[in-house]
């Protein structure tokens, strides 16, 4: 086995703030950073009580609003939430439109339409990964980016007629006023370490938990032998299923079954890239070498070349990858592209009532 991990301060930061590693040195890092965990602990706590008591303005947008968002940095799995839930809308006649900020696109921080519903407008290197594949996987659901949510929701009201919003990643954006909060916990590291940025990975303390309506715990164990709850909140549990496959080029869906018989690179920028490494093995792909690159990676030719060179170096026959490191790589051709498989990732839910019971409700008024 070849692997080739990601090994920045950021990916080391992210282990000592998620609770993996404990050594001496480790925690001793933990212990220099609680003071400005707690400046920045104290600082969140008291934007949202200022929200909260009305002391800073909350607007409204004329639809419903549907947050899904999570209280730590990264990695619970909003993207396939997101999808999720508005395909459950969808189905039931609804005009849905995504709020997104726009991570990581050229156009973040500008109010820009991603998708119409019909056509996708903008590329990945514009409005973020995430956005673009929301856009491009869920045909008819329209796609607004913006640093300002309650912009970026007046012109999809203005151009788009959407009848309802899912604010994507909208947890902490307090400034929009939402109807219904769904927050995304990880069922194997809720809250990291248990500190605040920057000592740990939560964004804000652990009494926001208070603002949800709904809490979704994501990746859990295929056999819940004990279930997490949240107090006085309504729970579900899902877990995130590696479910078809295709070549880079092609639009047509495999079962992982055809790949038998070969031998695998997997590479993935995404946030937790074990559990995508680990999915593939669970399903029996023969996976010889791995490369963990940085969350939103933007694959440039470095990037690609070190594909190249760890693909001959392992004498895997194929690669594979993630659905939204695969936006990244349209600039890509020749042989290597050839070579390349994409992923699809979706949410699955033990039991998608009280989840069902929570959306209706809100239609329903």
């Amino acid at each position: 086995m070849i692997q080739n991990t990601n090994t920045s301060f950021a990916a080391y930061w992210r282990a000592v703030a998620n609770g993996t590693r404990k050594r001496m040195p480790d925690r001793l890092l933990v212990l220099l950073l609680i003071p400005f965990s707690l400046i920045y602990a104290v600082i969140q706590y008291t934007r949202a009580e200022f929200y909260r008591s009305g002391l800073f303005t909350t607007k409204r947008l004329p639809r419903p609003v549907i947050s899904i968002g999570n209280i730590t940095v990264g990695g619970t799995g909003k993207t396939p939430a997101t999808a999720y839930i508005a395909r459950f809308l969808m189905a039931r006649g609804l005009n849905v439109a995504v709020l997104s900020r726009g991570y990581g696109g050229s156009l973040e921080g500008n109010v820009s339409i991603v998708s119409d519903g019909v056509t996708v407008l903008l590329e990945p290197e514009q409005c973020g990964d995430e956005p673009f594949l929301l856009a491009r996987t869920n045909p008819g659901l329209m796609v607004v980016i913006g640093a300002d949510r309650y912009e970026a929701g007046m012109l999809a009201i203005d151009q788009l007629s959407p009848d309802i919003f899912i604010l994507d990643d909208g947890f902490q954006h307090l400034r929009l006023h939402r109807d219904l909060d769904i927050l995304l916990l990880d069922y194997r590291c809720p809250y990291g370490n248990g500190w605040t940025l920057p000592a740990g990975l939560l964004r804000e303390p652990e009494t926001g938990i208070g603002r949800t309506d709904l809490v979704m715990y994501t990746r859990c164990p295929d056999t819940l032998r004990s279930s997490l709850t949240v107090p006085g909140k309504m729970v579900c549990y899902a877990r995130h299923q590696l479910c078809a496959v295709r070549p880079f080029a092609e639009d047509v869906w495999l079962p992982f079954s055809a790949l038998k018989g070969r031998t695998f690179l997997a590479f993935a920028g995404i946030a937790e890239p074990q559990y995508f490494f680990d999915g593939l093995r669970t399903l029996g792909l023969n996976v010889v070498a791995i490369i963990s690159f940085p969350d939103h990676a933007a694959y440039t030719e470095f990037q690609i070349a070190e594909i190249s060179s760890a693909m001959q170096t392992s004498g895997a026959d194929s690669i594979i990858t993630t659905e939204k490191d695969g936006v990244k790589l349209k600039h890509l051709s020749g042989s290597l592209s050839e070579k390349i498989l994409i992923a699809r990732l979706e949410l699955a839910l033990d039991d998608p009532a009280p989840l069902a019971a929570a959306l209706l409700k809100l239609l329903q008024k």
